[in-house]
């Protein structure tokens, strides 16, 4: 179980919470009127329950969700690579430079034989090649890059594994 201290005092979401959270995770245009249906509440306590998780920042924002290929943004990489250095000042400087790269979707810090891995989101290999040799190429701090091609996406989830059916204690 996760805690939520706040003021000294733990704070649980129950399950009418949790219901919410998924509802919105699966559906963030539901109208506050649908959402009470499918919790079981009227409007008025359904909307204060939104915006305490709003306020707590337990839901952080709503986003729409786009269909890349039918953009043209059909190829995708994976990108895992390992910094020269690894100063704090070498991190900061390549997290900075890589947050200017509209293409890289998502960098995650990593344990093992790479230390950062790369989605790279582009429409065609081309493009892919321009990002490598001209973005990813000029950045000093990197050494060793790995490259998988993403042939398909099997599951790309953006519902928080949580048990919707019994509370959870949070900290924030």
């Amino acid at each position: 179980s996760v805690f939520l201290f706040r003021n000294s005092a733990k704070m649980k979401l129950d399950i009418i919470d949790l219901k919410i959270l998924n509802a919105l995770q699966e559906n963030s245009k539901i109208t506050n009127i649908e959402l009470s249906k499918v919790v079981g509440l009227s409007a008025a306590p359904t909307l204060g329950r939104v915006q305490k998780l709003e306020k707590l920042g337990i839901i952080s924002s709503y986003h729409a969700r786009v269909n890349q290929s039918k953009l043209g943004l059909g190829f995708t990489a994976l990108v895992q690579l390992s910094l020269i250095r690894q100063k704090s000042t070498a991190q900061l400087n390549f997290i900075e430079q890589i947050n200017k790269i509209d293409e890289v979707m998502e960098c995650i810090q990593l344990t093992g034989n790479f230390d950062y891995q790369l989605r790279i989101v582009t429409k065609d290999i081309p493009s892919f090649e321009t990002i490598l040799e001209k973005r990813l190429g000029q950045i000093e701090e990197i050494g060793q890059m790995q490259t998988s091609v993403v042939l398909a996406i099997k599951k790309d989830s953006t519902v928080a594994p949580l048990d919707y059916k019994n509370e959870v204690n949070l900290i924030v």
